[in-house]
């Protein structure tokens, strides 16, 4: 008899989108009685129907697919304010731009895609290796660039961020 490895199961994915779909024809009554069941307790009264069946998907799906990592979750429950909790991201997002050796940017540019290789002692671009990622974008468009700005690992400061 062969051997076949036991290992934990592997979420029902289709189970979990009828389960979700259900929810999408209940009712206000109906999904506040879901509600009671799922969290095991009612639902706070001025909740539109639409954020019910939000809130409780995303609990369907958290509880069988996982939830937010750690961090994610550190940093959404010290924010007083959603705004807050997104810029928070951001600045986050900002300050961890460093990449290390062994990863690969992409960035489709006129139609072509482009691949850099980051190296210990720089990035590795069409067989040519350059000093900084703005010197790889040089290479690849001819004009001057901020380097991460242009492989998508800092996005361009707001007017509100240039103030502070």
């Amino acid at each position: 008899m062969p051997r076949t490895k036991i290992g934990p199961a592997q979420p029902d994915r289709k189970a979990l989108d009828i389960e979700i779909a259900r929810l999408r024809d209940l009712d206000v009554g109906a999904l506040g009685a879901r509600w009671h069941t799922l969290f095991g307790r009612r639902p706070l009264p001025h909740l539109p129907r639409h954020l019910l069946f939000r809130i409780m998907a995303y609990r369907l799906q958290a509880d069988r697919l996982g939830d937010l990592d750690a961090e994610s979750q550190r940093l959404l429950d010290r924010s007083a304010f959603p705004e807050e909790a997104g810029q928070r991201a951001t600045n986050f997002a900002r300050r961890a731009v460093d990449v290390r050796p062994g990863t690969v940017l992409g960035r489709e540019w006129n139609g072509q895609m482009h691949r850099v290789a980051v190296l210990a002692d720089g990035f590795a671009w069409n067989g040519k290796t350059y000093q900084s990622l703005s010197k790889v974008a040089l290479a690849i468009t001819g004009t001057h660039w901020n380097g991460p700005r242009f492989f998508g690992l800092r996005d361009r400061s707001s007017k509100g961020e240039a103030s502070r």
